[in-house]
C-alpha cells in the first residue's frame, strides 16, 4: 500500500479564516504534505473558484463544514459537490428551513458522502468570543466517524490565565492527546458498527492582541506541523498530474471513509511508516477491515504493529489496554471478537493513534 500524509480541517477567508486559498495551499506544499482537505463552513466557494488542484505535489481538496440552526453540531463533509444542510432553494424560489444534524447526516450519507463529527465533545472555560461547539445528535447512525483530536479545541481547552501567554507564543507545545471522554466514545461506538477517526487542526489563523503584540495564534504553515491524517491507498498518486486528479482525491477520500488511515502528532516525530495489521487463515487485513472469526477454525489472529521510531505501544481491546511495552514492532495474538487499535505515546504525550480492526 502507499502511504500519504494529509492535514484536515482548516478555514479560509471564503468562511472564517484569515488566509487566501492560494495562500493555504502555498503553505502546505512548503510543509511537504501530501493532501489537505478545506472545510470552510457551509460552504463550497473554494471549489466553484477552482481551487481544488495541486499546488505544486500538494493536493488541496474541497470540502466543507456544516451545522445546525443553533451552531452546534459541527460535521465535517467530504466527497459532495454540493452543500446539504444550509438553507436551500426551494422550487418556488424560497429558502427552506435548515436541516436539523440527524437530518443532514443522513442525506449527507444518501448522496455518496462521508462525514466527520468536529470536536464532538468540546469545550471552553476562557475565550469568550469563541464559544464551543459540541456534538449532541448521538442518535444518529449514518455517520461515518469522529474528529477525535482537533488542535484548536485542545488548545483551547487547556488555556488559562497563568498559561495564556506561553500558549499563544508556543501553539504546539501544548498538545498532549486526544480527549478521553472522545476515545471512550470512538470505541463503544465501533462495539455496534464500524465508525472511523481522523485527527484535524481546526485552523483559521485567527489573529489576536496580547500585551499590545498581535499574534497569529493558528498561522496554517505552524499547524501543518500538528496532528496529521495518514491514508494507506491501493495505487500510487501521480503527483502534479491534473489528468488523475479525481481518481487520485477519490482513493484519499475513499481511505478516510474506509479508516485506511492512522492520526500522528507530527510535532513529536514524522509517523510515516507506521503499520497495525493482522494476520488470519491465510489473510493480511489493515486499519478499517473487519475480520470474520470463526473460532472452530482453531487459528487464532496474529496481530502486529511497526514503528517509525521506538515509543511505548498500547493495544486497546474494546476499549481497554490489553498491553503496553516499549519498542520499534510487537505481535500479539488474540481469539477474542471485538474492536482492535493502537495508540503511540513519547514521554506522557500521544503521538500515534490507529484505526480499528475489527474481528465479529
Amino acid at each position: 500500500m502507499f502511504e500519504y500524509s494529509g492535514s484536515l480541517h482548516m478555514h479560509s477567508k471564503y468562511s472564517d479564516g484569515s488566509g487566501t486559498v492560494e495562500e493555504i495551499g502555498s503553505a502546505a506544499e512548503e510543509s511537504n504534505l501530501d493532501f489537505i482537505i478545506l472545510t470552510d463552513h457551509n460552504t463550497l466557494k473554494a471549489k466553484e473558484k477552482g481551487y481544488e488542484k495541486w499546488f505544486g505535489k500538494t493536493m488541496l481538496i474541497v470540502g466543507y463544514e456544516v451545522n445546525d440552526i443553533k451552531n452546534k453540531n459541527h460535521y465535517l463533509v467530504f466527497g459532495l459537490d454540493k452543500v446539504v444542510g444550509t438553507f436551500e432553494k426551494l422550487p418556488d424560489g424560497d429558502l427552506g428551513n435548515r436541516l436539523s444534524a440527524v437530518e443532514y447526516v443522513s442525506e449527507i450519507k444518501k448522496r455518496g458522502g462521508i462525514g466527520f463529527l468536529a470536536h464532538p465533545h468540546e469545550e471552553r472555560k476562557q475565550l469568550a468570543g469563541h464559544p464551543s461547539y459540541p456534538w449532541t445528535a448521538w442518535e444518529s447512525e449514518d455517520f461515518t466517524g469522529i474528529e477525535i483530536w482537533n488542535h484548536m479545541s485542545e488548545w483551547a481547552e487547556g488555556l488559562n490565565d497563568s498559561n495564556k501567554l506561553q500558549r499563544f507564543i508556543h501553539p504546539l507545545k501544548s498538545i498532549i492527546a486526544p480527549p478521553e471522554i472522545t476515545l471512550k466514545k470512538w470505541d463503544e461506538l465501533n462495539e455496534k458498527r464500524k465508525v472511523v477517526a481522523i485527527g484535524g487542526i481546526d485552523a483559521h489563523a485567527h489573529k489576536h492582541n496580547i500585551m499590545g503584540f498581535e499574534f497569529e495564534i493558528f498561522a496554517y504553515k505552524v499547524l501543518f506541523k500538528s496532528i496529521r491524517t495518514h491514508v494507506l491507498l491501493d495505487k500510487e498518486i501521480n503527483k502534479g498530474s491534473s489528468e488523475s486528479f479525481e481518481s487520485d482525491k477519490n482513493q484519499i477520500i475513499d481511505a478516510l471513509g474506509k479508516g485506511r488511515s492512522f492520526i500522528v502528532n507530527s510535532y513529536y516525530g514524522n509517523g510515516k511508516g507506521f503499520r497495525f495489521i493482522a494476520e488470519y487463515d491465510g489473510k493480511n487485513y489493515t486499519m478499517g477491515d473487519e475480520i470474520k472469526f470463526d473460532k472452530s477454525k482453531n487459528k487464532k489472529i496474529i496481530l502486529r504493529t511497526f514503528l517509525p521510531s521506538e515509543a511505548k505501544i498500547r493495544l486497546i481491546h474494546n476499549g481497554k489496554c490489553a498491553d503496553e511495552l516499549t519498542g520499534l514492532d510487537s505481535i500479539w495474538d488474540s481469539d477474542e471478537s471485538g474492536s482492535y487499535r493502537i495508540e503511540v505515546w513519547k514521554d506522557s504525550r500521544g503521538w500515534i493513534f490507529s484505526n480499528h480492526i475489527r474481528v465479529s
